[in-house]
């Protein structure tokens, strides 16, 4: 079994990438000696996995296959406000509206979305 350890993101600036996601995720963020940065959970985050962003030196073409889906800790809509005064957008993925989630895109168009709750069990 394995599980799930660091979300990678390819970025073309490191440090803007870096202030952006530090402050969407309240992680720390220790700068590579090699152009990237690596970004770790608070301590009463357990389990969170750590965020690695690595200078590509390409900008992003198509729409995510692999995405992030964030839990705000208090309502969701407040939580879109925060991440957009921050540099997020809405971005569109053709989604319907009826969704349980919104989708945003962070500075560099790498889409991402605030769920209404908890992932569902099935």
């Amino acid at each position: 079994m394995a599980r799930v350890a660091q979300y990678t993101l390819d970025v073309t600036d490191v440090d803007r990438m870096a202030t952006f996601w530090s402050a969407a995720l309240g992680y720390r963020v220790e700068q590579g000696g090699d152009g990237s940065a690596k970004l770790y959970p608070p301590p009463d985050a357990i389990g969170a996995p750590t965020v690695w962003l690595q200078g590509s030196g390409t900008p992003k073409r198509d729409k995510n296959r692999l995405h992030l889906d964030l839990v705000a800790d208090g309502e969701p809509a407040d939580e879109v406000d925060r991440l957009v005064k921050l540099g997020a957008r809405p971005a569109d993925v053709g989604q319907t509206g009826e969704e349980g989630f919104v989708v945003l895109a962070d500075p560099e168009d790498n889409e991402f979305c605030v769920l209404d709750g908890p992932p569902r069990r099935r």
